[in-house]
């Protein structure tokens, strides 16, 4: 067997009305709740911050959360004994690193990549009121600075001590949110499964399992969202892909993804739905074998063809799901036009502690090709 190192994230508390719980989970003493204005003003929160009468609340998050945000959330956290991340991706984000910097006082310029955040934040739990970026499950957090450009920072320390999963937080989500968020889990799932870096035994589980869960279950929650058994399993999937990612990290489709959200103010998982198919095509050659496993995992019928029949069978599967979920396909659809293709392939060249991870190389080049064709 080979050798490799596996991390479990939090503890995973999961059903519905799950959320409620939160106030039993965290210390005594006020407690930092990170959200945006949407889920205060969807009522989602409500029922919790009744049983957390001294909640600091932060609820300016806003998609792609800035530097500024983020240290505007440390401000209003001051005095805090815990921290609660509430809402999609963005609010997970700075919730992390939010109880982090209260915790230690750090320069959050020293922290930025893969490992630099070594100290000890304050109790965090995270709640996710989408099923998409699995950022309850990671140790990841991402930033926009200056210039649209996203910035990282990936360290044990940023884990959540509970990830609560309430299907009932995600039955109000717009079929848009729903198709997109979906997508996103997906992409993890693949590029986890499909890492240059550190993809392992356990990661490949978590990767094919929430995949089979969202191949499953996206287009059910999408014509049903008040069905809430495909909601919760989404919910565990992006979950499950949340953990194979921390642990075998994401690569050239979120590399090229990121400058859409930064400079245009694509939502991430839109922005992953777009560029998909096109990074699957462009790793085809070097990563056939494992899109053909993934393939035929997805699509039995095709279990004769020969492995290029399988992963062809995986990318024409996924547009499929893409296609029928009603997320946008072309970048021309979010207002992104041929003078953009060299800014935005400069950008993704920024993107290294992502590329790395890539089955092939990804030139600036390579990147402009991609978003031509995606045009």
């Amino acid at each position: 067997m080979q050798a490799f190192e596996f991390r479990y994230g939090p503890k995973l508390i999961a059903g519905p009305g799950a959320a409620r719980r939160l106030a039993e989970l965290l210390p005594p003493g006020p407690c930092l709740f990170v959200t945006d204005e949407t889920v205060r003003a969807l009522g989602l929160a409500d029922a919790v911050l009744d049983a957390l009468p001294d909640a600091l609340i932060f609820d300016r998050v806003e998609q792609d959360p800035s530097r500024e945000t983020l240290m505007a959330a440390v401000a209003a956290g001051a005095g805090a004994v815990s921290v609660v991340g509430f809402g999609g991706g963005s609010p997970m984000d700075v919730a992390k690193l939010a109880a982090y910097l209260i915790a230690t006082g750090e320069d959050l310029d020293t922290l930025w990549g893969v490992g630099k955040a070594q100290g000890h934040k304050l109790p965090l739990a995270l709640v996710p009121t989408t099923a998409g970026t699995g950022s309850e499950a990671t140790p990841v957090t991402v930033i926009t600075v200056g210039g649209g450009e996203k910035r990282g920072v990936n360290s044990p320390s940023l884990f959540a001590d509970w990830a609560v999963l309430d299907a009932e937080l995600t039955l109000t989500l717009p079929r848009a949110v729903t198709a997109a968020t979906g997508i996103d889990a997906m992409v993890h799932a693949i590029e986890a499964y499909t890492s240059a870096r550190l993809k392992n035994p356990m990661s490949d589980m978590f990767a094919r399992k929430a995949l089979r869960l969202i191949s499953d279950n996206l287009i059910v929650a999408c014509e049903r969202p008040d069905d809430l058994g495909a909601r919760g399993r989404m919910l565990l999937a992006a979950h499950l892909a949340g953990i194979a990612f921390a642990n075998a990290p994401v690569a050239g489709v979120h590399a090229l993804a990121y400058p859409l959200g930064g400079h245009f103010h694509v939502p991430h998982g839109l922005s992953n739905a777009l560029m998909l198919t096109h990074v699957l095509g462009h790793n085809m050659a070097a990563a056939m074998p494992l899109y053909a496993e993934l393939g035929a995992m997805l699509d039995p019928t095709v279990k004769d063809v020969g492995r290029q029949g399988q992963a062809q069978a995986l990318v024409q599967h996924l547009g499929r799901l893409s296609r029928a979920a009603g997320v946008p396909q072309r970048l021309a659809e979010v207002g992104i036009g041929a003078e953009h293709l060299d800014l935005l392939a400069s950008e993704a060249m920024k993107q290294e502690r992502l590329l790395v991870n890539n089955p092939c190389p990804i030139t600036e080049a390579d990147a402009r090709r991609l978003y031509e064709a995606a045009l």
